[in-house]
């Protein structure tokens, strides 16, 4: 059920929220052995919560709107007393004396902290297979990946541990797994939510944000999560509306276009571009125009955020060098010697590699043949999004070049690995909103996900168009039997 249904029958008093989170505990329990979508469980702290919070609905107070609701949080986001490992063994004893912004928000009105989830290492990958800890498991199918980096955070919510989870998007790592494992994943318009306390991997491109169920929860969400940080300089200050409000108006006359430089790429899976197609139809069908947009050079994200990413990365891991916190290699003979080992042993290959990369583009004499020549790419990706958007009100494109791929089957190919993101970076490259909803199956049986585009600060008409379009198509009521999705 929806948020808004199960506050419902909280309110009625038909559920406690101590029954509520020990359901979801239990599910915990029951599947999370297969799936692993968890590193840590907060199960004592999650029943004393909802206790009080059953407490205060007795006693008659007025309780904030998440009141009860379980979530699990991606664990690159900082939780007070709580590890916050970023799936590294440089972390991997890492207790926040401080929390976050978004999480702060979210218990502040009220949620229930299930536990930590897992995440690729720094959240640098697109499979969940890089985490130290061990990879996270598709639900609707075991053999093949959740997608990433908030692999963990898609899965719980795809395998019913918990109502909603919280993730980051950096190039594609809410959404990507979000069409993989056949939830909603929505990433907001960056400085829309404040990022104090999230990890920092790029920090031109991170963004918080939901995976929901559906479209309405990921409003109700952002709506708690949205709104200034004076703790971040990059938050907006600007008010927030309310993103539940226009759901349910009607999309007619509204114009989507269909970015083409998606739609004619050989990578494409035939499958996820006839469902993609089919997702337009239905908007068209609910009196939506469709557009054939250009936005020239939209693949050439991909180059572009593999050097502007990784050199952010190379800046912000530069403060994990064993000696204030985080992993320290022992037995070193000098302080040269113990910060190189402790990043050489402390870091996994995947983050070594993007750290490597991104160190080489910024070096001396080579900063401005690709860095800036990066940047200055960035910025004509983003001119390109502005002429869209003078003639069309939303972009669709699919989420992800394919479904949810095997486990291992890009291992020792990381350039295959990277092009899963291709066609979610160029929203990130422009700060833009963008979300990914469930548009079908594969013939295995693997979620489709369609990714819709908005324009800076646009969420309340990219939410309208989803919700509009999940409540036509029914795309998740009348799927096929899962291995590990309730049904």
């Amino acid at each position: 059920m929806a948020i808004a249904e199960w506050r419902q029958q909280l309110a009625n008093g038909e559920v406690s929220a101590r029954e509520l989170t020990d359901l979801h505990l239990a599910r915990i329990d029951a599947v999370d052995s297969s799936v692993h979508a968890f590193l840590e469980v907060t199960a004592e702290r999650a029943r004393a919560d909802a206790d009080r919070i059953d407490e205060a609905r007795r006693s008659g107070e007025d309780l904030p709107p998440l009141a009860g609701i379980p979530l699990g949080i991606k664990d690159n986001l900082c939780t007070k007393g709580v590890r916050t490992t970023c799936s590294s063994r440089m972390l991997e004893q890492f207790v926040p004396p401080y929390e976050s912004t978004v999480t702060d928000r979210l218990w502040t009105s009220g949620a229930v902290l299930l536990g930590k989830t897992n995440l690729d290492e720094f959240a640098m990958g697109g499979s969940t297979e890089t985490s130290a800890f061990g990879a996270t498991a598709n639900p609707w199918n075991p053999e093949h990946v959740p997608g990433g980096s908030s692999g963990g955070s898609a899965a719980a919510v795809a395998a019913g541990e918990c109502l909603a989870s919280i993730g980051s998007d950096t190039g594609g790592s809410i959404r990507q797994p979000a069409s993989f494992c056949g939830v909603v994943g929505l990433k907001p318009t960056y400085g829309r939510v404040s990022r104090y306390g999230l990890v920092a991997f790029a920090s031109s491109l991170d963004q918080v944000g939901p995976f929901t169920s559906s479209v309405a929860d990921a409003a109700e969400l952002l709506q708690v999560m949205a709104g200034a940080d004076p703790r971040d300089s990059t938050c907006l200050n600007v008010p927030v509306p309310d993103y539940t409000a226009g759901l349910a108006a009607p999309i007619k006359g509204l114009r989507v276009g269909l970015v083409t430089e998606c739609f004619d790429q050989d990578g494409l899976d035939p499958q996820v571009k006839a469902s993609v197609l089919a997702a337009a139809d239905q908007l068209k069908s609910l009196g939506a125009e469709l557009v054939d947009v250009s936005c020239p050079r939209f693949n050439d994200g991909i180059a572009t955020y593999y050097v502007i990413a990784p050199s952010e990365a190379s800046a912000n891991l530069a403060r994990y060098d064993g000696v204030k916190y985080g992993y320290r290699a022992g037995d070193a003979t000098s302080l040269a010697a113990m910060t190189a080992r402790s990043r050489a042993e402390g870091f996994g290959s995947e983050v070594q590699r993007r750290i490597l990369i991104g160190t080489y583009a910024l070096s001396a004499g080579y900063v401005d043949a690709y860095y800036k020549k990066a940047q200055q790419v960035r910025t004509l990706i983003r001119r390109d999004f502005d002429v869209a958007f003078q003639s069309v009100d939303v972009l669709l494109t699919p989420t992800a070049p394919s479904t949810a791929f095997r486990n291992g089957a890009h291992a020792d190919d990381p350039l295959a690995m990277y092009l899963a993101d291709l066609l979610t970076i160029p929203a990130n490259l422009a700060g833009l909103p963008a979300i990914s909803v469930p548009c079908g199956f594969d013939a295995g049986g693997l979620p489709i996900g369609v990714q819709l585009i908005g324009n800076v600060l646009q969420e309340p008409r990219l939410l309208q168009v989803a919700h509009q379009y999940e409540q036509a198509a029914e795309v998740m009521r009348s799927r096929p039997q899962a291995a590990l999705v309730p049904a």
